[in-house]
């Protein structure tokens, strides 16, 4: 076992498991370096990732020279990390048992299962927990049951093992050698205070295992798609899947916070919480594979916030009726930093919360009432409350439509009239005139197609630059945006119109770079972010943004050029990790940047390679 401080590994180099309450990053040397008990938003017990000192759980070869390799238990989220060394190999099998959906049963526990597979390999096992993002070193404690206790608060975890265990007060730790057929179980069970734990057994874990395995592969069987890209598909939804919080319906951007945009960088986000944009682009995404449990629970989380609109003491007339973005209880998180963590190699600060929640941004009016739409049409339908709380929703974004906001990209400059927020401004407008015409529900018609037709033409003057012939990220400015390109895909104009094709180029030639794409050019806009150095100023080495390198290959496919749609597509793909999945960013080096995994991204893969599909079947 290493006694040097670990150095944390590359982004890419992760899987994910979880429960569809909270989740786990396992690394590819064995080392769980982020977990947040209880659920996604609550502090950590494991976040090495974040700060050496900050808590993990390592279980591998004693082999320094040991490979590894990562693949997930087929058609589930049962991850396995197989080592090789010089003496053998051995597999850990790491996973959350999730038994059946909606378990009101349900206990939490994080199992690791260690088998030998060939000769005979010494191991090691090393937890050390450190609560409340590293800031406790609970006392373990070893029970009657040889079970090792531990608390902080109300955080109660208990370990149990089939091999015995070492405890120092603050660390606890086994060796084991493995001949094959062999194993080792290792289960840290999250309980209630005085809760007794259930400890482990081979037939227990065997059954947890089987369990599990089986939910993941029945879950998955209801996806519709059947396409050429299977395999990318499933693992995204997979993916997506995880990032669900089963009690509440939300659906959470990444399940980590602060890994960084830029190695170094202070552009450093928690994303551990409910974004009413990435979560309604979640809902497209996973009903257009026919999972319309999760787009019905999201809309039941989405009615509730509705119904709580302007109940939460924010003054409704500058923020709007809707937050951003909500914890998993339906509150506002607001930002803290924690100056006692070190950051993923060095990249602070470390946050907590996200100041995003007292932005205006007016394009998630859009993007919800997109996915009503969408529920509405494709699943059980809305509800006469949900659609009097839509109702007032849409009456006030009528009446502010024209206000400067943060946009979509969460600028923390000056607000301005950004293009993406009057399109979907358009958008929760025309959408609400579908859902009323298509279901006879009340609403003001004409009222509406007025306000829809006043917004449709302030983009068609004021954010087309006439000069460069293209749409900008501003009214009236000459930034590039890649935002745009999803102009047509909400049907805002035809993918053929002589604007969008000018438009389309002028992105390829300013912003994209071997079919990755930038979201804008950092050099010409301030995002208002202060750097380490105090120094307001664009980012340095900013990373392109997978979600627009994906919305890319649908413009593309939806411009009929489907052999560069496919080529870029497949570009794409060589950018994931080995496990198929995607973090925000990709920086010069080709490296993953950004919280990991990113819901946004696979949601847009998701699109885009539906829609090449059926195009290149037409």
């Amino acid at each position: 076992m290493p006694t040097e401080p670990r150095e944390a590994p590359p982004i890419a180099d992760h899987g994910l498991v979880g429960d569809l309450r909270t989740a786990a990053l396992v690394a590819t040397d064995g080392t769980i370096d982020w977990f947040c008990p209880g659920r996604f938003d609550k502090p950590s017990v494991f976040a090495s990732i974040l700060d050496p000192d900050a808590g993990s759980w390592r279980l591998g070869p004693e082999d320094p020279d040991a490979r590894s390799q990562q693949y997930y238990h087929p058609e589930t989220n049962i991850l396995v990390t197989r080592f090789m060394t010089e003496k053998g190999v051995v597999e850990v099998q790491d996973f959350m048992p999730v038994l059946r959906a909606h378990d009101p049963d349900h206990r939490q526990r994080l199992v690791r299962r260690v088998v030998g597979l060939r000769g005979r390999v010494d191991l090691a096992m090393t937890m050390t927990p450190r609560p409340d993002y590293g800031t406790t070193e609970p006392d373990l404690s070893v029970a009657d049951d040889e079970v090792v206790r531990f608390a902080d608060g109300d955080l109660h975890l208990a370990l149990s093992s089939t091999v015995a265990l070492d405890v120092d007060r603050t660390t606890a730790s086994a060796q084991v050698s493995l001949t094959t057929g062999e194993s080792a179980l290792f289960v840290l069970e999250v309980l209630a205070p005085d809760e007794p734990a259930q400890g482990c057994s081979e037939s227990d874990v065997e059954e947890l295992f089987d369990r599990t395995a089986a939910f993941w592969r029945g879950w998955l069987s209801q996806s519709t798609y059947t396409g050429r890209w299977r395999e990318w598909v499933d693992r995204s939804a997979l993916t997506l899947k995880l990032l669900c919080h089963e009690p509440s319906g939300g659906i959470v951007a990444s399940p980590t916070t602060s890994l960084p945009e830029t190695i170094g960088g202070s552009r450093n986000w928690d994303y551990r919480y409910v974004w009413v944009r990435d979560a309604a682009f979640s809902v497209y995404a996973l009903l257009r594979l026919g999972f319309t449990d999760e787009a019905s629970a999201f809309v039941r989380f989405l009615s509730e916030r509705l119904g709580e609109a302007g109940d939460d003491g924010v003054d409704v007339e500058r923020l709007g009726p809707l937050r951003v973005l909500y914890d998993l209880d339906g509150a506002v998180p607001h930002e803290r930093e924690l100056d006692h963590l070190a950051g993923y190699r060095g990249s602070r600060p470390v946050r907590v919360g996200n100041a995003a929640v007292d932005q205006l941004q007016l394009d998630v009016y859009g993007e919800l009432i997109d996915s009503v739409y969408l529920f509405d049409k494709h699943g059980s339908g809305i509800s006469h409350d949900a659609w009097t709380d839509l109702r007032r929703i849409v009456s006030w974004l009528m009446d502010n439509w024209e206000r400067p906001d943060a946009g979509m990209w969460e600028v923390r400059g000056e607000p301005r009239t950004h293009t993406t927020s009057l399109v979907m401004c358009w958008v929760a407008v025309e959408r609400m005139m579908r859902v009323a015409r298509r279901r006879g529900l009340p609403g003001d018609l004409t009222e509406l197609a007025a306000t829809r037709d006043a917004i449709y033409e302030r983009v068609m003057t004021e954010c087309w630059n006439d000069d460069l012939g293209t749409f900008t990220a501003h009214a009236g400015g000459e930034v590039l945006d890649a935002g745009t390109l999803l102009m047509p895909m909400v049907k805002m104009v035809a993918p053929d119109d002589p604007r969008f094709l000018s438009t389309l180029a002028h992105i390829e030639d300013r912003l994209v770079s071997d079919q990755l794409v930038l979201r804008y050019d950092p050099a010409t806009l301030d995002d208002g972010v202060e750097g380490a150095d105090g120094f307001d100023g664009p980012p340095d080495g900013e990373g392109t943004f997978s979600l627009c390198s994906f919305w890319y290959v649908e413009a593309l496919t939806r411009a009929g050029r489907l052999d560069d749609a496919r080529l870029a597509l497949e570009k794409m793909f060589t950018y994931a990790n080995h496990l198929g999945q995607y973090a925000e960013q990709v920086g010069l080096n080709g490296e993953q940047l950004g919280n990991f995994p990113q819901g946004f991204t696979h949601l847009s893969l998701v699109s885009a390679v539906i829609n090449l599909d059926r195009s290149l079947d037409a």
